[in-house]
């Protein structure tokens, strides 16, 4: 027998102190991992916490700019319903004083300016009814763009013009001299009624009544104009196409009641409006009046229209229910702040439109919707540029 002890097998050491050598290192290994996951937890941690803080500064800078600008527009818009409460009451003796003083500082603005307009009244009652159409119509376009009920505005316009010409043909042959501004308002209001009737109790598409109205209309008012020419020597066209001549002090103070009148009514009735606008359906489920607001809403358009057409005219009308709209839609992340921003943007286009009309003498309706367009465009532009930030930011 040999005394030979047998040689050890290959392999990984089976003594005691290598399983204590392998542990050690796999708890070393282990106590790394754990090492760098908590690293890398904490790192997306703080990258999470400085992701939250950055959109946070930029929400307080968003609703900041936000605020400052409605703070803006409402400023100019009580402005404008000042100056036509002033030019109502400038021959009371607590008002000449003031009103003296405003001619004053009219001069002043031509002098600077080298122009002749900013002393006359009637550029201020234009401006005043301008200011005030840009904010009743974004104000209840939000609510018919979203409904896409768009047309209505259209249709209710043409609806005033066979109002406006009612009232020449009954001026014209029984020399009525009362507003043909009242005229159109009643026919347009008494549109709108018919409209929304013909949509609830006819089973025609939604935008069928609006389409005959909005034609029928245009043809009784072309027929009407078409009878009584010569017989008046009131300019048709301004109404048709908007001219600032066609604002006249008593325009101007009823745009200033019938805008107290629309903010007033969509400010009791937002809530309403807007749980109607979204889910009509869900609203009649609620037991909500839905037919009556949605008269009053078509009612409130009509006065918009009546209203906006001394500037616009006609034919335009429409666009300032619809473009600011539009344009705040690219940027907004809430309809409260589409609402927000069309009304600035509406004010916007209102100033801008007056000041290319005045600077190179073209109709104030086309040079508004020109200059509104010209936002839409760029808050186009703007909302491409904040989607590529955003990407490049994630």
């Amino acid at each position: 027998m040999s005394d030979e002890s047998p040689a050890p097998p290959d392999g990984p050491p089976t003594s005691a102190d290598g399983t204590v050598a392998d542990n050690a290192d796999s708890t070393t290994a282990d106590s790394t991992t754990a090492a760098n996951t908590a690293a890398n937890t904490a790192a997306a941690a703080d990258n999470v916490d400085e992701s939250a803080r950055g959109r946070h500064r930029e929400r307080g800078i968003r609703r900041t700019v936000e605020l400052a600008a409605i703070a803006a527009t409402a400023v100019v818009a009580v402005a404008m319903l000042g100056f036509v409460l002033l030019y109502w009451t400038r021959d009371l003796p607590v008002a000449s004083d003031v009103y003296a003083a405003f001619r004053t500082f009219g001069r002043g603005m031509d002098a600077a300016f080298g122009t002749n307009v900013f002393r006359h009244p009637i550029m201020w009652q234009s401006m005043a009814t301008g200011v005030l159409v840009g904010v009743v119509a974004p104000l209840v376009g939000s609510f018919l763009v979203h409904r896409e009920m768009a047309l209505i505005g259209e249709t209710l316009a043409h609806t005033a013009f066979a109002g406006v010409a009612i009232g020449i043909l009954v001026n014209a042959a029984t020399g009525w001299s009362g507003s043909l501004l009242l005229v159109a308002l009643v026919v347009a209001i008494l549109g709108a009624l018919a409209v929304q009737w013909l949509t609830e109790r006819t089973d025609a598409y939604g935008d069928v009544p609006i389409a005959i109205m909005l034609s029928g209309s245009f043809a009784v008012g072309t027929l009407i104009v078409s009878y009584g020419r010569g017989l008046t020597a009131i300019n048709i066209e301004g109404y048709l196409f908007g001219n600032l001549a066609v604002v006249t002090a008593e325009g101007a103070r009823l745009m200033g009641g019938l805008s107290v009148l629309v903010v007033a009514g969509v400010a009791l009735t937002y809530k309403q409006l807007l749980f109607i606008t979204f889910d009509e359906q869900a609203a009649r489920v609620a037991q909500l009046n839905v037919t009556g607001y949605n008269t009053l809403l078509v009612v409130m358009t009509a006065v918009v229209v009546v209203g906006a057409m001394q500037v616009l005219g006609v034919i335009l009308v429409a666009a300032m229910l619809v473009v600011p709209v539009a344009a705040a839609s690219q940027l907004a992340r809430s309809f409260r702040e589409t609402t927000y921003l069309a009304v600035i943007f509406g004010q916007l286009s209102v100033i801008g439109g007056f000041a290319v009309s005045i600077g190179l003498g073209l109709p104030s309706g086309g040079s508004i919707v020109v200059t509104a367009i010209a936002v839409y465009l760029a808050s186009i532009a703007a909302s491409g540029f904040s989607v590529k930030a955003i990407s490049a930011h994630g």
